[in-house]
């Protein structure tokens, strides 16, 4: 595409680029996935006729929620195999994407997690709607639908995800306080302090993809999730460092086993304190972490 960069059509898909990138990841959950819907769009946007087109933003939306909803079809059969629980796939954020409050909850691990519970045309429309305030009759032309069968639709996934969603929005310095305790404790190995930074019903899931040690299941309670992470970090063989990052527009941790990437941990925060842990340790979701440069979405 850097040879044509005078091209109109060229253009206007760079100019939107990320919004289409972040259309596709809170779809489908993986960065591997929306680059590869992102693909497709480019091909399919390429061969139109640009005249005709009223609004090129709106248009390539529309490409790319319809590659989307077509790539979650096949996603779904490889998450009914996938062993253990899946979690999305970190996102590298550049910093300021946690001062877009809206946008930094939309593809935070834990929001990610109720999308998940979604249907696909559920999880289109919350997304174009909610995310990216897309007007009901662009909406009806990507999913295929009538402006007011969405608009139900919307509802109903505006419903859903309200009853599954965080009691409150934590900003970025309340976050990252919570996680400074929590590094603190695991670096450490203290577990009343660690504990002390969860919450009573904290939910640990690690996602290892069969690959690395995960649990095959998620822990709750505080103790015993704390018992769980030390447990897991004093069996590491060799030395295991923390360092805090953005993912998802979020504070994260990344952890080191040797210098080499073991795993991310993100995380969800209510009252200054942890509720949600979120470990990806499986290889096949963490090379974006370590060589893609942080993305600002939008």
């Amino acid at each position: 595409m850097s040879d044509h960069a005078t091209d109109p059509a060229t253009e206007t898909f760079v100019a939107h680029r990320n919004l289409l990138f972040t259309v596709a990841y809170e779809m489908l959950g993986s960065a591997a996935d929306a680059e590869d819907v992102l693909q497709e769009t480019w091909l399919r946007w390429v061969e139109v006729d640009l005249g005709q087109v009223h609004d090129q933003r709106a248009y390539l939306v529309r490409i790319a929620t319809r590659q989307s909803l077509n790539r979650l079809r096949t996603m779904k059969r490889r998450k009914e195999a996938y062993v253990g629980p899946w979690l999305p796939e970190p996102l590298l954020t550049a910093p300021d994407v946690a001062q877009d409050v809206e946008l930094a909850e939309s593809v935070s691990m834990a929001m990610m997690l109720v999308l998940e519970t979604l249907s696909p045309t559920e999880r289109a429309v919350f997304v174009l709607r909610e995310v990216f305030d897309v007007s009901y009759e662009e909406i009806a032309a990507a999913v295929g639908k009538s402006p007011a069968a969405v608009r139900q639709i919307a509802h109903r996934a505006r419903r859903h995800v309200d009853a599954r969603r965080p009691r409150e929005v934590v900003s970025a310095s309340k976050t990252r306080a919570a996680l400074e305790s929590f590094q603190h404790a695991l670096e450490t190995g203290d577990l009343q302090d660690l504990i002390g930074v969860l919450a009573p019903e904290v939910v640990f899931v690690g996602d290892g993809g069969g690959v690395k040690q995960a649990g095959l299941r998620p822990v709750i309670g505080a103790e015993k999730v704390g018992r769980y992470i030390l447990g897991g970090t004093g069996k590491a063989k060799g030395t295991l460092t923390s360092e805090p990052t953005m993912v998802n527009g979020n504070p994260a941790l990344v952890l080191r086993l040797n210098g080499e990437i073991d795993g991310v941990m993100a995380t969800r925060v209510e009252d200054a304190r942890i509720t949600g842990i979120y470990y990806v340790r499986n290889p096949a979701k963490l090379s974006r972490v370590e060589s893609e440069t942080p993305l600002t979405l939008r």
